[in-house]
């Protein structure tokens, strides 16, 4: 080509993408805006995730470290952020930019991508023109022709506001010093100075929040003084904790048992129905949180609102997308991932054809492509990149043969807190299956 494929994000789906890219000799830049691979999850890294390591890596990937003497983790071991990143992103980052295809770039955000010399007003050219990326870099903002974009950028940039209308509440930002928006790593000694012996309020129901619930109610341990508030948006938390001993995935269960414990204990103090619409300070320097319903929460002195991500789209603005109007994920995608509907196993495979967009040659895949539905899973995402890429190098039969390894119960990109590697996450390991669909679109029935 007389471009190079341009993939942005050097996380696990990017990377793997461009393993697939490299295995098909395709000229690729990974422009990553960290200063290395897997920087957002170097920022969780002290949190184990829900997946063994089978479920963790991609087959294109592993085939090319496997040439550089990669010796791999053990397959049902359950790796930290940490762990997966020095034991397998960061390593296969190295091993791709030592090939002739891959030029992975470090510290390159990218500001905007469009077609060449067009907004997107314009309709003649796009499909014959290149696009273009204009990308901050360490030397200044420069612009990169690419033959096809894949946007595997994530979500991590884009945390939910603590307010309850989608938007932050009134005095959210002024006290964002005080609020964290991801699991905080409450046993470091930095942590520990900033959580034990205070009033934490925690917002959110999901894994993250239940996640936030069991380290606080074991710091309350050491230091009784911990008490927590827990902020749930409906109107009751029996729901939140899945289905315990009958949960289909056993250490999703375990976990729901965990974080009930927690909420019940003298801790933690549920408060349902709270939807947040200010945060104010008060006279002694602590912290108010009222709600829409005038519920008040007083004498806080951190927050963590753990409520969920949502893309950031502000960088593509100047190429035609088309969107679910509620996920903001690709429209034919949206029915599928619907967390009304699908949990992390029920999510059918899908490829280019689903993700295409209608700008030609650009593509969303990973946490990116699924907008704000949280189901996201890791060996989906590998498989995105697996299509994608044989549809940019023109094998269309490939990209159209979704082939797709899950065990039976499915499973989670998600993380989990667990004391050590045996410790699973919200999916446990099950007897997999292959899955095969001559057509993307097509639907199996379960």
């Amino acid at each position: 080509m007389q471009h190079p494929v341009v993939i942005i994000g050097a996380g696990p789906i990017g990377l793997a993408a461009a393993a697939h890219a490299q295995s098909r000799g395709l000229d690729t830049v990974v422009l990553e805006a960290g200063p290395t691979a897997g920087a957002a999850i170097r920022e969780w890294g002290h949190v184990r995730l829900f997946s063994p390591w089978s479920e963790l890596t991609d087959a294109a990937a592993t085939a090319l470290l496997d040439q550089s003497g990669w010796q791999p983790p053990a397959a049902a071991a359950y790796p930290t952020g940490a762990e997966w990143v020095d034991g397998y992103l960061q390593p296969l980052a190295d091993a791709l930019a030592a090939t002739a295809e891959v030029d992975v770039r470090y510290g390159h955000r990218v500001a905007g991508v469009t077609r060449s010399g067009r907004d997107r007003l314009v309709d003649s050219g796009r499909d014959t023109e290149p696009l273009v990326l204009q990308v901050r870099t360490p030397d200044g903002v420069e612009r990169i022709t690419a033959s096809a974009v894949v946007d595997a950028s994530g979500t991590w940039g884009g945390p939910n506001p603590l307010g309850g209308d989608g938007l932050h509440a009134l005095g959210e930002v002024e006290h964002s010093d005080r609020i964290s928006y991801r699991i905080p790593d409450v046993r470091s000694g930095a942590g520990h100075a900033r959580y034990a012996g205070k009033h934490v309020v925690v917002a959110g129901a999901g894994a993250s929040a239940q996640n936030v619930l069991v380290e606080l109610a074991r710091l309350a341990e050491g230091a009784p003084e911990t008490r927590v508030t827990w902020l749930v948006r409906r109107p009751t938390v029996g729901n939140a904790f899945g289905g315990g001993d009958n949960d289909q995935l056993e250490a999703r269960g375990e976990l729901g048992k965990s974080a009930r414990r927690a909420a019940e204990s003298r801790v933690v103090t549920p408060l349902t129905s709270f939807r947040a619409s200010t945060v104010e300070a008060q006279p002694d320097g602590r912290l108010r949180v009222t709600d829409f319903g005038g519920q008040i929460v007083t004498d806080v002195d951190e927050i963590v609102a753990v409520t969920g991500f949502r893309p950031e789209l502000a960088h593509l603005n100047e190429i035609r997308l088309d969107l679910d109007p509620v996920l903001q994920a690709p429209r034919e995608l949206a029915p599928m991932i619907d967390p009304n509907i699908h949990s992390c196993g029920s999510v059918e495979p899908h490829g280019a054809k689903v993700l295409a967009q209608p700008e030609p040659g650009f593509y969303l895949v990973g946490m990116k492509s699924y907008g704000r539905a949280p189901s996201f899973l890791t060996l989906t995402g590998c498989e995105q990149a697996r299509s994608v890429i044989a549809a940019i190098a023109g094998d269309h039969e490939a990209a159209d043969r979704v082939e797709l390894v899950l065990p039976e119960t499915g499973v989670c990109g998600g993380s989990g807190t667990f004391d050590d590697s045996e410790g699973g996450g919200c999916c446990a390991p099950a007897t997999p299956e292959l899955l095969t669909i001559g057509h993307v679109g097509s639907r199996v029935a379960r």
